[in-house]
């Protein structure tokens, strides 16, 4: 188990491996996830206090750089929990004045993960420009 802290929320304790943006509507808090947890919306961003893993999905990774937020944040529908986390949600559906949050995302990681570390992600990138 893991601690996730919530700013202006709390912390709770995670199980290790569960998708954040799950763990964090577990906590009561209604992040985005207006895609279904695909990398493709970006609703589901968050801000890291503490804790931010150094490896990255490469979907992540291709959206951050996409809208020039690489660094910036991370979206929680592509990190799992495996360590004590400290966020902040960047997208409420109460701050966004939506409905609901979106489809629920599924239990494991979508598109198929291939995570890698952020400085290769990076390289990579910047090879490729």
């Amino acid at each position: 188990m893991h601690e996730l802290t919530i700013e202006g929320v709390g912390t709770v304790e995670v199980e290790e491996g569960t998708r954040l943006v799950r763990a964090i509507e577990e906590a009561g808090v209604e992040v985005g996830h207006r895609c279904g947890g695909h990398a493709q919306c970006t609703t589901c961003r968050v801000k890291f206090q503490d804790g931010e893993p150094a490896v990255m999905t490469k979907a992540e990774h291709e959206k951050l750089n996409d809208i020039g937020q690489m660094g910036e944040m991370r979206l929680s529908c592509q990190i799992v929990v495996d360590r004590d986390m400290t966020i902040e949600p960047l997208m409420t559906v109460s701050d966004q004045g939506w409905d609901d949050a979106g489809p629920e995302p599924s239990i494991t990681v979508e598109p198929e993960p291939e995570w890698h570390p952020i400085e290769t992600l990076d390289a990579e990138h910047e090879s490729e420009e």
